[in-house]
């Protein structure tokens, strides 16, 4: 997963003034609206009975998952293992009896890491420390020459502290690093941002602390994006507790760092998004759709981010299907392509959709981990999961949580009633706990739609444990709890059904994508 931000200033609870709870991933505040049953519950309960049942008794969803995992495994862009994967997708729906199965062609980025590492040195009073890093390139990263780089370290702890160093002090050097931990989204900033920042001043190289709140030697990958304006430096992520250790040997003396990269990009490959569906009855050219990203990093199984995902969104189409519920409009499931270092799938979905955006009714992303879900969030009401860079001299305010800057006084009468709406339709949802909508849903992948007003959704999870876990080597199919991608699946499923089957529909809004 990569954060995106297809936003809008502003958004507001409904009329009905809902009781708020405090929930999502520790330290951010998400508030959350509960179930409020009404004429959706009463004409959909016997279907969305059969359909949680039926989810909760399905093993073939994560058995699914288990073969991508272990028999397929890890899928960047441009490897032959994406590609593999993509031809299994399309098979799968096939077998699944679902509708107009294609591969829609896509270009992908070609990232190779190649071998990599790196050593950090010291000589100080207390005596001299040689030893190697946890490290992984990030993601797009140039490498280094073939005998890499050896130089001083800059050790800082966010852009304020680079920006307030002369360009002299940062200059041939290799800086590190470490803004804490205040949530994905400004870990991740100093990753997108910070290689390109350092460049500005003349940095050699840059590590960065991983995005993460667990300390346990396990270093984080991830894109990073280069201002073509200011040369490009190999960029790497370490680990929490080696940042925490070059921030307390800067303290007492000079460090040194020799990182070596064969990172590199080669030409780009065909892939492609994996489209299938179940024709609506009625409004066959009505759409909704929901999915994930196929594509992973290049390590670990890609089990949570995001195998966990499109297994989910396939499974809870495919149960639809069993069970011979045929909804009024449309429900596509579609599998994207290199969501996490190019966003090529949602932005050629886009260009494929063309003038008939207006028939995409909402648009379902699952990319936050099969963790226990709480229920459906929706809109992209507040600030982005991952902010922009600030500008030089600017100072980085902690993340706020999902659906932060959540204002009562400013939903329009059709935002109110799809909160009602949403309220009625997880009522459905009481026996597997995922009861509750909140402010704030969507993905990178689905942004380029959902930027156009097409209704953004996603699933609300606990977050307790997806960003310990996903860019890492420890994202593999045990990361992720059966019980819990049931019950992910069955609120997908339900969700989807009756959003492609009730009369009313959901409003969107228009806003500013940036991935």
């Amino acid at each position: 997963m990569k954060r995106f931000a297809a936003f809008v200033t502003g958004a507001a609870m409904i009329a009905t003034q809902p009781v708020f709870a405090q929930m999502g991933a520790p330290g951010e505040r998400t508030p959350t609206m509960p179930a409020v049953a009404g004429p959706l519950a009463a004409k959909y309960k016997a279907d969305a009975d059969r359909i949680v049942q039926a989810a909760m008794a399905d093993d073939e969803g994560y058995a699914d998952l288990a073969y991508l995992t272990d028999h397929i495994g890890k899928r960047v862009s441009g490897s032959p293992q994406l590609n593999t994967a993509v031809e299994w997708g399309a098979e799968l729906m096939k077998k699944a009896g679902l509708q107009n199965v294609q591969i829609q062609p896509v270009m992908v980025p070609h990232w190779v890491r190649g071998n990599e590492s790196a050593t950090i040195t010291f000589k100080g009073e207390a005596g001299e420390i040689t030893k190697p890093l946890h490290m992984l390139g990030l993601g797009m990263s140039v490498g280094t020459p073939k005998e890499g780089i050896t130089a001083p370290v800059v050790f800082v702890h966010d852009f304020a502290e680079l920006d307030a160093l002369a360009d002299s002090a940062v200059k041939g050097k290799i800086v590190v690093f470490n803004p804490g931990w205040h949530g994905y989204g400004v870990g991740s900033m100093y990753r997108t941002g910070g290689p390109s920042r350092a460049a500005a001043k003349g940095a050699a190289a840059v590590l960065v602390r991983s995005a993460t709140g667990l300390a346990m030697q396990i270093p984080h990958t991830g894109t990073l994006r280069y201002d073509e304006k200011q040369p490009k430096v190999p960029s790497a992520a370490i680990s929490v507790e080696d940042a925490l250790l070059i921030e307390r040997l800067a303290k007492e003396g000079p460090v040194t760092v020799h990182l070596q990269m064969d990172a590199h990009m080669e030409a780009d490959v065909k892939a492609g998004n994996v489209i299938g569906e179940i024709v609506g009855s009625e409004h066959p050219e009505q759409v909704v759709v929901l999915g994930g990203h196929i594509d992973s990093w290049d390590v670990g199984q890609g089990a949570q981010d995001d195998g966990s995902g499109i297994m989910a969104t396939f499974e809870a189409v495919s149960l639809l299907h069993k069970l011979g519920l045929k909804p009024k409009r449309t429900i596509r499931i579609v599998f994207w392509v290199n969501e996490e270092n190019g966003g090529a799938g949602g932005r050629a979905y886009r260009e494929w959709i063309g003038d008939k955006i207006g028939n995409q009714v909402a648009a379902i992303e699952m990319d936050g981990g099969a963790e226990k879900p709480l229920g459906i969030g929706y809109g992209g009401f507040g600030g982005p999961r991952r902010p922009a860079p600030p500008a030089p001299g600017a100072a980085v305010a902690p993340a706020a949580g999902r659906g932060a800057g959540f204002d009562v006084s400013s939903l329009s009468a059709d935002e109110k009633q799809s909160f009602v709406y949403l309220q009625d339709i997880v009522s459905l949802l009481g026996s597997i706990g995922t009861d509750s909508v909140s402010p704030g849903g969507g993905g990178s992948d689905i942004g380029p739609i959902t930027a156009d007003g097409v209704p953004a959704l996603s699933p609300h999870t606990v977050g307790d444990h997806y960003f310990d876990w996903h860019h890492t080597e420890a994202d593999t199919l045990d990361k992720v709890d059966p019980d819990s991608f049931k019950k992910n699946t069955a609120m997908l499923s339900v969700v989807a059904y009756v959003l492609a089957d009730m009369d009313g529909k959901l409003a969107g809004r228009k806003s500013t994508f940036r991935e």
